[in-house]
């Protein structure tokens, strides 16, 4: 493998404290912000790599670096990232797992060992240690003191072994997109030492206690003490696949989130960012909108290929989604034009995206939660 030299990293403007590091030659010597800081024993690959301003790379051990995006001053203390982005101030520590769809956004943050796949994390949201959080969307939370936060030991139980196959069309929400891009809804705790079996949603300000594990969804504003479940057998079906219909209507629920989230950052992050290096992050964090889309099709096709013996129910739904499919690839409504062009009237390129997001008076806050929640809706 063919990798750059010492003096062409620095040439670039890239610190490298003492050590070896390996940056091959598949990522673009452009894309290595000046002032990035790479510690002995990074190594980093891939042509849609970029490294933006100051980040830091590895400075608690190796980091793996593949195909994957840094704003302003994102980290990696140590671990993996692959097709995954992380917006400004965005940090992973130690043992990190991180792999496709993944998106942290500003100042969102995960302590040691946490593992994350097709995860959303939104501005300032916090994972504690020891986590296992894939295929979910978290937001909630105003700022660094006012965050949604995840606790030490939490699972999101995103796999079912029915089926010929077992499947992951479990995608669950904490939050939502309409409203969570705005920054001013109450934030969500997940207790440690537990988890949930998605797909399930939750509400802002919901409180889920440490030390359970939750089946059911709940709405805002509630603290949830636990869940219990009596002590019994039940005779498995190999013929039976339980609950297809209802990951059926989540897993469509999150794609319309996702199309939403994709549309803010389509309309609003894109056309207000003028600094080049957000510009080019913000870029890779719209592709990986669209993987977390593809994610979530390839999970509904495996769902249906997997059913031994369908139920009436469940073949009206396989067929449905059989025509539906290619246009949730190839579509990406952006709602009304009306309220979409109220929303392109508003915005100040150039501008600090958090800064603009929090000088929204209550008019355009309901503008552009209407917006997204016409972009994100499914019908029948």
């Amino acid at each position: 493998m063919s990798y750059y030299s010492r003096k062409e990293l620095e040439g670039q403007g890239v610190a490298l404290p003492e050590g070896s590091v390996c940056v091959h030659r598949s990522v673009p010597l452009d894309a290595l912000a000046p002032g990035a800081i790479l510690h002995a024993g990074v190594r980093i690959e891939g042509e849609s790599t970029i490294v933006g301003p100051a980040c830091e790379l590895g400075r608690l051990g190796p980091v793996f670096i593949k195909d994957a995006a840094f704003g302003h001053g994102a980290s990696v203390a140590r671990g993996s990232v692959e097709n995954a982005t992380l917006l400004d101030g965005a940090s992973l520590g130690p043992d990190a797992h991180v792999r496709a769809g993944t998106l942290l956004e500003e100042s969102a943050s995960t302590a040691h060992a946490v593992g994350l796949k097709q995860t959303i994390l939104f501005p300032f949201a916090a994972l504690g240690s020891q986590i296992n959080f894939c295929d979910a969307l978290l937001a909630g939370g105003r700022s660094r003191d006012d965050h949604s936060e995840v606790g030490s030991g939490f699972i999101h139980f995103n796999f079912t072994p029915f089926g010929k196959k077992g499947d992951k069309a479990t995608p669950s929400l904490f939050g939502d997109v309409p409203r969570g891009v705005l920054l001013d809804e109450n934030r969500i705790f997940l207790g440690g030492a537990g988890g949930v079996v998605g797909p399930i949603h939750v509400g802002y300000g919901c409180i889920l206690a440490a030390g359970s594990v939750f089946r059911r969804d709940y709405g805002e504003d509630v603290l949830v003490y636990g869940e219990s479940l009596a002590p019994r057998q039940v005779r498995i079906d190999e013929k039976r696949v339980p609950g297809v219909t209802k990951r059926y209507r989540r897993s469509l629920a999150y794609m319309g989130q996702l199309r939403a989230l994709h549309a803010f950052y389509r309309i609003v992050r894109r056309p207000m960012a003028t600094d080049p290096w957000t510009a080019r992050v913000l870029d890779r964090a719209l592709d990986g909108l669209d993987v977390g889309v593809a994610e979530r099709a390839r999970q509904l096709d495996r769902l249906f290929e997997g059913l031994p013996e369908p139920s009436d129910t469940d073949r009206e739904l396989a067929a449905t989604w059989k025509t539906d499919r290619t246009g949730w690839m190839e579509n990406r409504p952006l709602g009304d034009p009306e309220r979409l062009a109220g929303v392109q009237a508003i915005l100040e390129p150039g501008r600090n995206h958090l800064e603009w997001v929090r000088s929204l008076d209550e008019k355009a806050r309901t503008l552009i939660t209407s917006w997204l929640e016409d972009v994100a809706r499914v019908e029948g």
